[in-house]
């Protein structure tokens, strides 16, 4: 139904069924506006727009979803959405979301090898020769640095993009799960390591 109602407004549509299927289509040709649902039946939508983030692809993302307290739409926020529709909506709603979301599109990412990918079905961090599972908080922590490469990203943003709205998260819990991403990412032989900023944050290069 979707696909219909955007391409009979002009909108050249490509649709996939998974998350998996998502990162291969859109991960090597992103469009102009992504809708994504965050109920796929292989991973959360969340995950899947976290791990596009990482391979550094920009363009905006509407999550769609049956859930729609605070609590959901900050997660989708964090995990690098630009919008947040609940279910049932009026199609013309989401018909507007979506031309204002394509106004404010980027340009065509600049090419960056980071040396890896980030599975969300699977939680895992995957280069030529190695499959590194990863927990989800590790998966949500390593997805926001590798959307930020060489960047310092503070603590606070990383907290609110592992843990949930309001949960109580000592400098130590956070430091420890940096240190396990670092492990594994040397367990999988990524030459990018995670840098400390003092006082600041963390940065992926």
């Amino acid at each position: 139904m979707l696909r219909r109602a955007l391409e009979h407004e002009g909108f050249e549509v490509r649709a996939t069924a998974t998350g998996s299927e998502a990162l291969r289509a859109f991960g090597a040709a992103p469009p102009d506006v992504l809708v994504l649902d965050i109920g796929l039946p292989d991973a959360d939508g969340r995950d899947v727009c976290q791990a596009l983030r990482a391979q550094g692809i920009t363009c905006p993302v509407l999550f769609l979803t049956a859930k729609s307290d605070l609590t959901d739409r900050l997660s989708g926020f964090h995990a690098g959405g630009d919008d947040y529709l609940g279910k049932p909506f009026a199609l013309a709603e989401l018909l507007v979301r979506v031309q204002a979301l394509r106004r404010r599109a980027p340009g065509p990412p600049a090419t960056d090898e980071r040396g890896f990918e980030l599975d969300p079905a699977a939680h895992a961090l995957v280069t030529a020769e190695h499959r590194v599972r990863l927990t989800p908080l590790e998966f949500r922590l390593l997805a926001l640095l590798a959307a930020h490469p060489g960047e310092v990203v503070r603590r606070r943003s990383l907290i609110a993009a592992g843990w949930p709205d309001g949960a109580i998260v000592h400098d130590n819990t956070l430091d420890a799960y940096v240190a396990r991403i670092r492990r594994k990412l040397r367990e999988a032989g990524v030459a990018l390591g995670v840098t400390t900023a003092r006082g600041v944050g963390y940065s992926l290069e």
